[in-house]
């Protein structure tokens, strides 16, 4: 399964990217995702008091300019919601993935916090355990395989 949907495994992947070749004195790093709702204060309160996020920032800006910046914990990347932030549909961010180190303990905590969470998924690349949001914006959060 990758993101709740089987995956044939009939494909051939291109080689992967050498890194020592990527375009010299150049860094990026993902720092912010988009994640669209309907109502800030209740995604808001699902992702901190449910999900465990950390509220980062929420600023008004003005009446149709609200930026509120969510952290999954331990995570460099963050989440933000708000009204004025995107104009995809809410419910319409689909597959983001996280990692845990456990992935049954992940699923354990977010049932004890009332989050509706899948089973554990057990696949060779490793465990995963799946969510949504309010919204619908869906989620995995992926135990690595131990590497060996």
């Amino acid at each position: 399964m990758r993101f709740g949907h089987p995956v044939s495994t009939q494909h051939r992947y291109p080689e992967l990217s050498d890194p020592t070749t990527s375009v010299p004195g150049m860094q990026m790093k993902l720092e912010v995702v988009p994640v669209p709702v309907t109502d800030v204060d209740r995604a808001k309160a699902f992702y901190v008091d449910q999900v465990g996020f950390v509220a980062d920032h929420d600023h008004v800006v003005n009446p149709e300019l609200r930026f509120v910046q969510l952290t999954p914990p331990g995570s460099a990347c963050s989440v933000v919601i708000g009204l004025g932030i995107t104009d995809m549909t809410p419910g319409s961010q689909r597959g983001l993935m996280a990692v845990v180190p456990d992935a049954a303990a992940a699923r354990e905590e977010l049932l004890g916090r009332g989050v509706g969470v899948s089973e554990v998924d057990e696949q060779s690349w490793g465990k995963f355990v799946y969510f949504a949001d309010p919204d619908g914006n869906t989620w995995s959060l992926q135990e690595l395989p131990a590497r060996g």
